[in-house]
């Protein structure tokens, strides 16, 4: 009995799934290649420290009585990082806009993350970004604080699903419309949501660990809840914090003028509380404009 056959039929056995395996492993290496280009293409920029040999430092202008330790920028070593800048925040629309509004409103919030916006997109200052997202799985908590009862109940920064964005845009969970041109530029990382105040729960300190960032200029929303909470769990992980006093806000009802206890709180904990002005001249002077490397 001839095994020519049964031979041609191992042979053909062996060889089609070779042949299959190769062209899947050319095609994985074409697209590693591919991805490896584009990420190649987007590479972000650090920024680039003036060679004036110009030490600037960031720190408290006012003389409270304590130690004023301040926080020098440096290339490579500077992010800022920007709390919930989301519209249930931020936008007359949102939910929180009752209690929020009027110190937003004073304190020229909006207009001020904006200029951090813009000023780190033009000096390649990274931006990260740590916001504040509810999925259907966050409302079944079997207990929570006075605040989670009253954003859950409010629907506060509410999704659908984490992976998707059904009904997301323009909803309370999204970003305020003027700041996506920003987002969307290479220097933001955006981190996974924090669920409470602070970022012990999404990956935001190991996003800064891995890019080397050692210095934080913090603003965002609201001083005494999210951005507070970054500025104490941030300290506390080593790193050194300059806080924005104007580009944040809070609440105010019968308990008290939050954004005021959040800023007593900012004076004992960073390095240095500044306004905008003082953040944006610092930076301006600290580091080149991207345009004119």
């Amino acid at each position: 009995m001839s095994t020519k056959p049964r031979n041609a039929a191992l042979v053909c056995c062996v060889a089609v799934p070779l042949a299959v395996a190769g062209a899947y492993a050319l095609a994985r290496n074409s697209n590693a290649a591919s991805a490896d280009s584009s990420a190649a293409t987007h590479a972000i920029a650090d920024p680039i420290a003036r060679d004036n040999g110009t030490v600037v430092k960031l720190v408290t202008s006012a003389d409270l009585g304590i130690p004023r330790p301040g926080m020098v920028l440096e290339a490579g070593r500077t992010a800022v990082v920007i709390t919930d800048p989301q519209n249930d925040f931020l936008s007359p629309e949102g939910v929180a806009w009752g209690v929020v509004g009027e110190s937003v409103t004073e304190n020229g919030t909006v207009d001020n993350i904006h200029a951090l916006f813009e000023t780190s997109r033009d000096l390649n200052v990274p931006v990260f970004i740590s916001p504040h997202y509810y999925y259907p799985h966050d409302h079944q908590w079997k207990f929570e604080g006075a605040l989670e009862s009253l954003m859950h109940s409010i629907g506060m920064f509410d999704r659908k699903d984490a992976l998707s964005c059904d009904h997301f845009h323009g909803s309370g969970a999204d970003w305020l419309e003027q700041y996506k041109p920003f987002i969307n530029g290479d220097n933001v990382v955006v981190t996974s949501p924090h669920k409470v105040y602070g970022p012990e729960s999404n990956d935001l300190v190991l996003q800064l660990r891995k890019r080397g960032i050692e210095k934080i200029i913090l603003a965002g929303m609201s001083a005494n809840l999210c951005t507070e909470s970054h500025m104490r769990e941030l300290v506390e992980q080593g790193f050194e914090v300059t806080v924005v006093q104007d580009a944040t806000a809070g609440a105010r009802t019968p308990a008290g003028d939050s954004h005021k206890v959040a800023v007593a709180n900012y004076h004992y904990i960073a390095s240095a509380v500044v306004t905008t002005a003082e953040a944006v001249a610092g930076l301006r002077e600290a580091f080149v404009e991207a345009s004119s490397d």
